[in-house]
């Protein structure tokens, strides 16, 4: 019997970046290569009607703007939330105003939605490590049993369901928006 070793050379963050996008998409954690689950349906509609909300919120004010599945490579990482929100004024612009292709700054909140799949501490990690360089806010959304993981920058996370309200970034902290209302949105009766 013949034993075959495959060495995988572990590639700097650079080499990554140059690799071809994929779908789902691949982030760069500790040197490590690691793919996004594939999104299902509970998940994408959480993660469309969210973006969407936050922006309808935030947008026309210029407040925030929530992009879902951005590439946000900082800190010598390369991650893909769920959505990424940014304060209006730290959006990455070109010299003539448009949106920046490449973001290497963090996002101001970082939403994560569970996959039934996905390693929950995997996703509190990715979240942690963002609160770390500067994120304000995280959400761990968990479709299954309805609820949202809150997570700040040095305080202990909070667990919000049914009609509790969720966090937002101060400059969206007139909005209201509770658990209830939000997996709602996955009843299309």
């Amino acid at each position: 019997m013949v034993a075959i070793n495959y060495i995988q050379k572990q590639l700097t963050l650079e080499e990554f970046l140059q690799l071809p996008e994929t779908k789902p998409a691949r982030e760069y954690i500790n040197g490590e290569i690691e793919q996004k689950c594939m999104p299902q349906g509970e998940h994408s509609i959480i993660q469309t009607e969210l973006a969407s909300a936050i922006n309808q919120q935030g947008k026309a004010k210029k407040l925030v703007y929530a992009l879902p599945e951005l590439r946000c490579t900082f800190s010598g990482r390369s991650i893909v939330p769920d959505i990424a929100v940014f304060s209006w004024e730290r959006l990455p612009k070109t010299e003539t105003g448009k949106i920046a292709n490449k973001f290497t700054i963090h996002p101001d909140w970082i939403i994560e939605i569970l996959s039934p799949e996905q390693s929950q501490n995997k996703v509190i990690k990715k979240i942690i490590f963002c609160l770390k360089q500067g994120t304000k806010l995280g959400w761990l959304i968990d479709p299954q049993d309805e609820s949202v993981m809150i997570l700040k920058p040095d305080q202990l996370p909070d667990i919000k369901s049914e009609d509790e309200f969720l966090p937002m970034l101060e400059n969206l902290e007139n909005w209201q928006l509770s658990a209830k209302e939000m997996f709602s949105w996955l009843s299309i009766t």
